[in-house]
């Protein structure tokens, strides 16, 4: 069955938090949800901070004025929202799952935390036991519906005003069928971007690998690139 935005569930009115909002890929994130209409929370270790750049974000070109972007801690945005997006560092992934396990009960959680190490000889991708980031995640948060996406997402391109479109896929892997339309429609809310099944949980661990190549392909080319699937 070709993709057909036209299939997809109606997703305007669910609040979507982000849990690491304060770094790059969060912030954008967050930004994007924000211009497109959505209700977001800005998550923080430090509460002050998540509201700091919840106002900022809200004055940036695009948000409606009186826009929905408000900022708290990590647990009061997930214990808040419905969909839920892990944005997190690497280092501090499983920490930050395993202190927020009940207030994410219950909820969906979007998992696009990249493992990745740096050296002389640029990124690469690390060993997780539990084969990735999202699968880590699901055994950390056994009461959530957890899904991996938005993995190959510039923060650059995210954060810039002036840049109305991001002609990009994003692909999606969960257990959840019903995930992959929530969240694909989500990924449509941003002009450009469609949301693609891209298989089970199992298969997280190479779409997160892949942005080592992503990372290497932009500094080889001073570009922001992005995934877009053929003959779909």
């Amino acid at each position: 069955m070709a993709y057909d935005p036209s299939d997809l569930p109606d997703v305007s009115g669910l609040t979507v938090g982000i849990i690491g909002g304060t770094g790059d890929q969060g912030r954008g994130l967050a930004y994007r949800f924000a211009r497109a209409g959505q209700t977001v929370l800005v998550g923080s270790r430090s509460a002050q901070r998540a509201a700091e750049s919840a106002a900022e974000i809200s004055a940036l070109p695009g948000v409606p004025a009186g826009g929905g972007v408000t900022g708290a801690d990590n647990e009061e945005v997930a214990r808040r929202s419905d969909v839920v997006i892990i944005a997190v560092p690497w280092d501090g992934h499983a920490a930050t799952l395993t202190a927020l396990a009940g207030p994410l009960a219950g909820k969906v959680v979007v998992d696009c935390v990249n493992p990745l190490g740096f050296d002389k000889q640029g990124p690469y991708a690390l060993p997780v036991p539990e084969g990735s980031a999202a699968q880590q995640a699901a055994a950390l948060l056994p009461d959530s519906r957890v899904c991996a996406a938005f993995h190959h997402v510039s923060a650059p391109l995210l954060a810039d005003p002036e840049i109305d479109r991001i002609d990009l896929d994003v692909l999606i892997c969960t257990e959840d069928r019903e995930l992959v339309g929530i969240v694909g429609a989500l990924a449509a809310r941003i002009p450009g971007m469609r949301g693609l099944y891209a298989g089970r949980l199992r298969n997280a661990h190479q779409i997160e690998a892949f942005t080592a190549n992503l990372i290497a392909v932009n500094r080889r080319y001073k570009a922001h690139a992005g995934i877009r699937v053929t003959d779909v």
